[in-house]
């Protein structure tokens, strides 16, 4: 049975699924995010890792310490470099983070909160949500 939601790379080699509709989605303006993403913020959102399915190709993971001191595994695709999900991840065992902008239809979610806005630059405007200095507690 087909998923709910679907993802894939830019060149279409990764491609996932998952069903969940996501509650944790952010816009989040840390210097981590700003630099994996290439853009001034990065929006991304939780999804349980019993959820997501690999549907095809093998994505390349580099383990990464975040500014917080723990792990994690930021994902894409080695052919096309498109930046897809993040996994292990030390402080949200069990979650798999996944890029917005790799969704088949990313219109079908939108953020919820902004975080690390402290590092937010300032020509990008806040939006309409819930603002967290740093991480939401």
């Amino acid at each position: 049975m087909a998923k709910k939601y679907t993802a894939q790379c830019a060149c279409g080699a990764v491609k996932f699924a998952f069903d969940r509709d996501p509650d944790f989605i952010a816009n989040c303006h840390c210097l981590d995010c700003k630099r994996a993403s290439g853009g001034e913020m990065a929006t991304f959102f939780a999804v349980p890792h019993d959820d997501f399915t690999l549907l095809s190709g093998q994505p390349k993971a580099h383990h990464y310490i975040a500014e917080s001191g723990k792990g994690l595994d930021r994902n894409f695709c080695a052919d096309c470099g498109s930046r897809l999900f993040t996994n292990n991840l030390d402080s949200f065992p069990g979650l798999v983070f996944v890029m917005l902008g790799s969704l088949d239809r990313p219109e079908l979610i939108a953020p919820k909160l902004e975080m690390f806005t402290k590092r937010r630059l300032t020509w990008a405007k806040p939006l309409e949500l819930p603002q967290f200095d740093s991480m939401p507690g």
